[in-house]
């Protein structure tokens, strides 16, 4: 299978890539070529920029489908689908489980679930904001599923884990959690939280180009429900360590990894995914995984959570 990667050199599409040499497929990767210049060198690559609107390396030659991992506007996406044309046999679109709307949503809700309104203004990636984001990955499933009709599928990823991942927001818990010790806690162990592997996400995107399947699906986990605490308990028990979680004021620390007060996001139905084919790695080994990678990496200095001395504050302060 010839699959086109509108992107593919950084986490989840790296994660793809990675995954369809590893079934055999034949990957090529369209993107700007600034990051990951070292990665996949046999994998034929096709220059152009999204931002610019330079899709001139894709009017040429076809492919059994498209991947579409950094589509986050609808013009982008229209552009895209403008210069492929009927030269690809599917559009995977990886959209977010920030397309639907939180008013009535219940536990185990499903991808039948009512989506926000599209909006299709913003122009840049870098302007959108979280009453932009979800919209607008509305607006560019809509556009795919009308231009492609059953050629179509939307994948909806929850919060992506695993290696190689720079959001930092499951490797601080990774760390932090094979520290050991008291942990302080900025919100309720007992939140709902959902988190899937970046290498089941792939997995499920291969299964469904090779089975050919339309429509769309949730990319969420781990198999069996956890929580916020159980998270900080399982990557803890990945690392050999012990620890003792500290709730502390959830506005003593805003913003802080994973904590969320909108708990019935975190509780998406995996079941259509998980018949087409969404694996279940054990976030035992997830979280196995992004702490080695995180070692080896010379674990830098992480974007979220907060430094041990800021740590110790909370604690000496609220716990």
């Amino acid at each position: 299978m010839r699959i086109l990667l509108l992107g593919g050199t950084s986490f989840v599409g790296r994660a793809i890539v990675e995954e369809a040499l590893r079934t055999g497929a034949e990957p090529t990767l369209f993107s700007r070529g600034r990051t990951g210049t070292g990665l996949f060198p046999d994998v034929p690559r096709l220059t152009g920029d999204r931002d610019t609107g330079d899709y001139d390396a894709l009017r040429g030659g076809s492919w059994d489908a498209v991947v579409d991992v950094s589509g986050y506007l609808p013009h982008h996406v229209g552009q895209a689908m403008d210069a492929l044309g009927d030269r690809v046999g599917r559009y995977l679109f990886i959209s977010s489980n920030a397309v639907y709307a939180r008013e009535g949503v219940q536990p185990g809700a499903d991808e039948d679930t009512p989506r926000l309104a599209p909006v299709r203004h913003v122009r840049r990636v870098q302007d959108l904001d979280n009453d932009t984001y979800g919209p607008s990955k509305v607006a560019c499933e809509d556009d795919v599923t009308s231009r492609y009709g059953d050629r179509a599928t939307i994948v909806r990823p929850g919060q992506v884990v695993g290696p190689h991942d720079h959001s930092d927001a499951f490797t601080y818990w990774v760390r932090r959690a094979a520290r050991g010790g008291r942990v302080a806690l900025p919100g309720d162990p007992g939140q709902p939280v959902q988190v899937v592997d970046s290498r089941d996400t792939a997995r499920l995107v291969l299964r469904l180009l090779a089975d050919g399947r339309p429509g769309a699906f949730h990319a969420v986990g781990p198999a069996e429900p956890t929580t916020l605490g159980g998270l900080i308990e399982t990557c803890a028990g990945a690392a050999g360590s012990r620890v003792e979680i500290v709730p502390v004021p959830p506005e003593a620390a805003p913003g802080f990894p994973l904590v969320r007060s909108d708990h019935v996001t975190q509780q998406r139905d995996p079941a259509r995914a998980r018949a087409a084919g969404l694996p279940a790695t054990p976030l035992a080994v997830t979280a196995a995984d992004v702490l080695a990678w995180d070692r080896e990496r010379g674990e830098p200095p992480l974007t979220r959570g907060c430094s041990p001395a800021e740590e110790q504050r909370l604690l000496d302060r609220h716990g």
